[in-house]
């Protein structure tokens, strides 16, 4: 694309001048020129055809001068329109006036051409750049436009209706939140009524943070959503997903998950713990109980793995508290992690609170410690609580 300069000159010797010296630009496409010879010609064009790159500008002319012309094309807010005034070499208060309200350059009568072929390169490099950083800006909108639907997205395809099955509230109670860290995390948690007896549930944070942990949570969530749906054993449903996930896994990626069924009849959950952090379970007694780490691997990283199930056993007024690991390493603006202890002790008072009192007391208790300080990964907790059998 040619750079489009509009000369305004109300001296017509201008025009043949700038055109003779400038005629190789002109025939090779580099340069474009067109000429008004008052500043109200000159907005009327600029006004009609909008792309204009260069202003170059006599400051005294009829109707309307150089300085006011100026001002109005200040009124416009394009930083990518440059104009250089002209004027006469002792008008330097014009001239003056003219930079100090926003004008590129300035060159002289009579016009040195070389001088100003200079100067409009120059300006040539400053519009550029203002162009380009124009691009690079649009385009973060277009991203950041992106990222917030992804966002939404992504909220949307894990549950966030409370209760979640109004038929059971007498028999369970499930309560859920995830923060990212980005726009979007890698971070998800789930649950599914399996029949009328059973209901799945999953914690699971994926490695890595940012868009492509988002969608291999997706991917991951989805899956397992999916088979574990069809009543399968719990071993089997992890290992189909890991079989599923491992085959399409060129970039390594994996997850740790908790995956639990829970009996509403017996209050028993079958777990598979894949190499997440344990949960807790507040006791009716008022104690808090941290289950066992167990042996299983990560899921989607190695193929043909067994994974080995656990049993627990909730009674009515107990809750299990999952978590991923953005909760005890949120840091604070001294470096300092929340740290399991301070986890603890937080659920510790807790005992007999609803699923929802017992995360949104955690999350306070959390926001408190890390002030301000800047969140450096994902927050998931979910609460599982049987209140009758």
């Amino acid at each position: 694309m040619p750079v489009k300069i509009l000369s305004v000159d109300d001296e017509l010797d201008l025009e043949i001048l700038l055109t003779q010296y400038f005629r190789r630009k002109i025939r090779k496409g580099e340069y474009e020129f067109s000429f008004a010879h008052n500043g109200i010609e000159a907005l009327e064009m600029i006004v009609m055809q909008k792309d204009f790159d260069i202003i170059l500008s006599d400051i005294n002319m009829p109707e309307m001068d150089g300085l006011t012309l100026l001002a109005r094309l200040n009124e416009l807010h394009n930083p990518a329109m440059k104009c250089i005034i002209v004027s006469a070499y002792g008008d330097m208060k014009n001239i003056r006036s003219a930079m100090n309200n926003g004008a590129f350059d300035f060159a002289t009568k009579p016009i040195d051409l070389d001088d100003l072929s200079v100067t409009i390169e120059k300006a040539i490099e400053h519009i550029n750049y203002v162009k380009q950083s124009q691009k690079e800006h649009n385009q973060l909108e277009s991203i950041k436009g992106e990222l917030s639907a992804a966002t939404e997205i992504q909220q949307a395809i894990l549950p966030q209706k409370f209760p979640p099955y109004p038929e059971l509230k007498d028999k369970i109670d499930i309560y859920a939140m995830m923060h990212p860290a980005k726009d979007v995390g890698g971070d998800f948690y789930d649950f599914f009524k399996i029949d009328d007896e059973r209901i799945g549930f999953v914690m699971a944070d994926v490695a890595g943070k940012g868009l492509p942990a988002a969608l291999y949570m997706a991917v991951s969530r989805t899956l397992l959503h999916s088979i574990g749906m069809t009543g399968c054993s719990i071993e089997d449903c992890i290992e189909r997903t890991n079989q599923l996930l491992c085959s399409e896994n060129d970039k390594m990626m994996f997850v740790t998950l908790f995956y639990g069924v829970v009996n509403l009849t017996t209050g028993e959950i079958k777990y598979i713990n894949a190499g997440h952090n344990p949960p807790y379970i507040l006791r009716k007694d008022n104690t808090l109980e941290c289950l066992p780490t167990t042996s299983n691997v990560v899921v989607g990283y190695m193929e043909n793995i067994s994974y080995k199930s656990e049993i627990v056993k909730l009674q009515p007024g107990e809750t299990m508290f999952l978590f991923t690991d953005g909760v005890t390493e949120a840091f604070n603006n001294d470096k300092e992690a929340y740290g399991e202890e301070r986890l603890e002790n937080t659920l510790k008072g807790l005992c007999g609170s609803s699923c929802k009192d017992i995360i949104e007391n955690v999350n306070e208790n959390l926001n408190y410690f890390v002030e301000d300080a800047t969140q450096s990964d994902d927050i998931t907790m979910m609460a599982i609580g049987i209140k009758s059998l």
